[in-house]
């Protein structure tokens, strides 16, 4: 059986996307703050607009790079954004970037790097029928309930009452989400295919399918974009952006593996490489995070004076 062959535009698209997605917290928090200063709404402010319209690009290369790339490469490599997010962090909003969060940065890149080379080569989905057959499958259903209640609790009852004293909250409702976007993502490529053929068989359910995965990924995104204001608003650019990445990509990951499976066109040493270079990734974004308040010394620490 002949090799798939590497998908180099997918990754590239994905790397590009990382990049301008890094610089969207960044951005928008500038402008929440340039505004709070001002005693303007972030709304007035141009450089929050600035984040706003690259995440609008971010998220159109995105769905380019779902639709040329698994998952579960495309997702990982989000940490690139983390990485450039936190460099101009420092240099826009003067959050400082000591040797610990230069190590993570090194990580973050090494994972990644990992992660390409044991990605999946082919698509398991490749095709509308596929894709319906994969969202009715039980597993997949129970998954998405599940996350649908997690939703409707920090919705309407954690994000309230400690939203702004607790990370966690708005960073789960942000990841929990993604759940709903990649999977749209992907689906809508499929199904585009079909719907806009010009084969009459198959152009109605194929639209009504376009139509649905659309709105979910509108719906979705529109309240993703929601919550992350609302996050940079209490809390680091730096900390949401780390701490959501690890979520969100291990959010979209399961999803993914559940849905589109393809984790099944892989042998035992790529899911080991995959895990492995996610775990260094991860490591990665936590020593950027510990960053913020730690540092390393290479001198001897004084002793306490008895």
């Amino acid at each position: 059986m002949e090799e798939a062959p590497f998908p180099v535009a997918g990754v590239l698209i994905a790397v590009l996307s990382s990049f301008i997605n890094g610089s969207t917290f960044v951005l928008q928090k500038k402008g929440i703050l340039r505004a709070r200063k001002s005693g303007r709404v972030y709304l007035a402010d141009c450089v929050w607009w600035c984040g706003t319209l690259a995440m609008v690009v971010g998220q159109i290369g995105n769905f380019v790079a779902y639709n040329a790339a698994p998952a579960v490469v495309v997702t990982p490599l989000g940490a690139l954004g983390v990485l450039f997010g936190a460099v101009l962090a420092a240099w826009v909003l003067q959050e400082h970037l000591n040797l610990i969060g230069k190590l993570g940065c090194a990580l973050c890149c090494c994972g990644s790097v990992v992660l390409i080379i044991h990605s999946p080569k082919s698509e398991n989905v490749t095709s509308r029928a596929e894709l319906e057959e994969r969202l009715m499958d039980p597993v997949f259903l129970v998954y998405i309930s599940v996350v649908i209640l997690l939703l409707i609790l920090l919705i309407g009852w954690l994000s309230p009452a400690h939203g702004k004293s607790n990370i966690m909250v708005y960073v789960g409702i942000c990841s929990l989400l993604g759940s709903f976007t990649v999977p749209s993502s992907k689906g809508l490529g499929l199904a585009a295919q079909e719907a806009f053929s010009g084969m009459p068989a198959s152009d109605s359910r194929a639209l009504y399918l376009f139509l649905g995965l659309l709105g979910i990924l509108i719906v979705s995104i529109l309240i993703q974009f929601t919550f992350i204001n609302k996050a940079l608003e209490s809390f680091s650019s730096s900390m949401f952006e780390a701490i959501y990445y690890v979520t969100f990509t291990t959010c979209v990951i399961l999803a993914s593996a559940i849905l589109f499976k393809e984790w099944t066109a892989l042998g035992i040493v790529d899911c080991l490489g995959i895990l492995c270079g996610f775990i260094t990734v991860s490591v990665g974004v936590a020593l950027l995070r510990i960053s913020q308040d730690a540092t390393l010394t290479w001198g001897q620490t004084k002793a306490k004076n008895e």
